[in-house]
């Protein structure tokens, strides 16, 4: 255990970073506090609000916009959005936000233009990576003994024997699945601060990723998920500390998860505030410094189980954070050709290949407001080549299995694609120009899209079971990918099944099929309350294309897959 400013700082990671984008997560199930009292400067009634861009996650600290203006007399108004898009919005300038915060700075900081828009940053709170593994299972191989250091190595070979099975958001998408995967190739490399992309330890990572059993980008979902599925199937969830210390005070679980930190070392989220808008310094200054004082930080602590930034201030909680979360910090290569490769590897070679159905709206409704072609756009969106940070995670990659279901009064003219395997390197991970192959059948899913007509009626329950059955019999066929359906509808269902029926169908599905994710892009008219109904059924969720843009919805969806 060491002090926490004699940690090492992590390296500039280039484009992995946007693993680091996705980030620690918020409490559930802890009462709220009293607000520190602080005296209330007088305001005046003119002033204008501070603004501040802060990702899903922090949604838990919203009581400070209060305390912070009682404190300093600033109007903060913190205003959330999704971490990849918010992260885009900085590095393009156009995140009309006075200031911004995310769990870490690393790619913002990671590139001249990065540096050019954030003017000041301050460290607000820490919370390390650690692998919650249920209690029984733990007991059972020996991994809840004190004494006990186990490495990155151990965490991949009982992946890799099975007796590891967890949770972990997206490692393409997520700071916390970035890191777990950086962990293990740091480990079989020993010699993390000058890997590089040839170094990497293929086998490692395949280890490793045989225990990954339930991917998702949001911490949120993941949590409801690994609730309803721990046991056998699931045993460990991969996560933030506080994320994994709040479910243990939720009471939701089977049964609570022993924390394991790898001993090498760990990834830690800081939390940097960071100043966007020169013009607003002086209000940035007095909210920075309010975040870092002794009540807030306490607050923070108590509620958040975000651990505080100065050290002096954790014997202060040791009753709600365990001593043990203080570890080394896990150095990194700033090697770019590392980040791009790895990412770019898990999602082409190493992760479970996808196998999903579109399900696609087509009736007569489809046809105003511009939907069609929003539609068509969001498939040209996945079928292109994007170069942004988002659209690379968006695309359909190397080995997936794609159906295109359309319907209207009814499922009609399914049409299945499946791209290519790409060759596999014998050392290192490097990133690949698409194959021919591959762009050909790109070009062929853009087509199907294009030649779309829209009339009939809406017989959505009809087409998402037809979806399910034609999954279920694929994956009779081919077990070892990764299943689930994703439909879009913009309007009431007027044809075929009812909700009801469709439940109650769905009921007599056999159990491989019900656990087959079905995710919901509604737009339109469509009726939110019963689709939301839908995916309570089936185990998924829905996304929502009214307020934003749907090839913006695919970039969500595809982390979830």
């Amino acid at each position: 255990m060491i002090r926490l400013n004699t940690m090492r700082l992590l390296r500039g990671l280039g484009l992995a970073s946007l693993s680091a984008l996705l980030l620690a997560t918020a409490g559930c199930g802890r009462k709220a506090e009293q607000a520190p009292a602080a005296d209330t400067p007088k305001l005046e009634s003119a002033q204008e609000d501070f603004t501040v861009l802060a990702t899903s996650d922090l949604k838990d600290v919203e009581p400070l916009q209060e305390m912070v203006r009682k404190a300093t007399g600033v109007r903060l108004k913190l205003k959330f959005g999704g971490t990849m898009e918010s992260t885009e919005a900085v590095l393009s300038g156009e995140a009309k936000s006075d200031a911004a915060w995310f769990a870490n700075a690393k790619y913002l900081l990671s590139s001249p233009q990065g540096q050019g828009r954030v003017k000041l940053q301050e460290k607000i709170m820490l919370s390390p990576i650690a692998i919650g593994v249920s209690e029984s299972e733990a007991r059972k191989y020996g991994w809840d003994r004190p004494d006990l250091k186990l490495s990155w190595r151990d965490i991949a070979n009982a992946s890799k024997a099975g007796q590891l099975k967890y949770a972990l958001s997206n490692p393409a998408t997520s700071n916390q699945g970035f890191m777990a995967l950086m962990g293990v190739v740091a480990a079989a490399s020993q010699k993390s601060e000058a890997l590089s992309a040839a170094d990497v330890d293929r086998g490692a990572i395949a280890d490793f990723l045989k225990g990954y059993k339930l991917p998702g980008d949001n911490s949120s979902y993941l949590s409801e998920q690994f609730i309803l599925q721990q046991g056998p199937k699931v045993n460990a969830f991969i996560n933030y500390e506080s994320w994994l210390l709040s479910l243990n005070a939720s009471g939701k679980l089977r049964e609570k998860l022993t924390l394991i930190y790898p001993h090498e070392g760990v990834s830690t989220a800081d939390y940097p505030f960071m100043l966007l808008n020169e013009a607003k310094r002086a209000d940035y200054l007095k909210v920075a410094e309010y975040l870092k004082s002794e009540p807030a930080q306490l607050w923070l602590a108590r509620q958040t189980l975000r651990r505080p930034i100065k050290p002096e201030l954790n014997e202060r909680v040791a009753d709600v954070l365990p001593r043990q979360g203080l570890q080394v910090e896990l150095p990194f290569s700033p090697d770019r050709a590392l980040a791009d490769g790895l990412i770019a590897a898990y999602l082409n070679e190493f992760r479970t290949p996808i196998a999903s159905t579109f399900v696609l709206d087509t009736s007569g409704s489809m046809a105003g407001g511009g939907r069609r072609q929003q539609l068509i756009d969001a498939m040209h969106y996945i079928a292109g080549a994007d170069a942004s940070l988002t659209g690379r995670i968006a695309r359909l990659s190397n080995r997936e299995r794609l159906w295109l279901q359309p319907f209207a009064d009814q499922p009609y003219g399914l049409q299945s694609f499946e791209l290519p395997a790409a060759a596999k390197a014998q050392r290192g991970v490097a990133e690949l120009a698409d194959s021919e192959a591959k762009q050909q059948v790109l070009a062929q899913v853009r087509q199907t899209a294009d030649e779309l007509r829209m009339k009939g009626g809406t017989a959505l329950y009809d087409a998402v079971y037809e979806a399910l059955a034609h999954m279920l019999e694929q994956r009779g066929k081919s077990p070892n990918y990764q299943y689930s359906v994703v439909a879009f509808t913009d309007g009431e269902v007027n044809k075929g099944r009812s909700l009801a029926q469709f439940q109650r169908d769905y009921q007599a599905l056999p159990e491989d099929v019900r656990a087959i994710p079905v995710f919901v892009v509604v737009f339109g008219e469509a009726n939110e309350a019963e689709l939301k109904e839908l995916v309570k059924t089936t185990g998924g969720r829905v996304f929502d294309a009214r307020r934003t843009p749907l090839y913006s919805v695919f970039k969500d969806i595809r982390a979830y897959q």
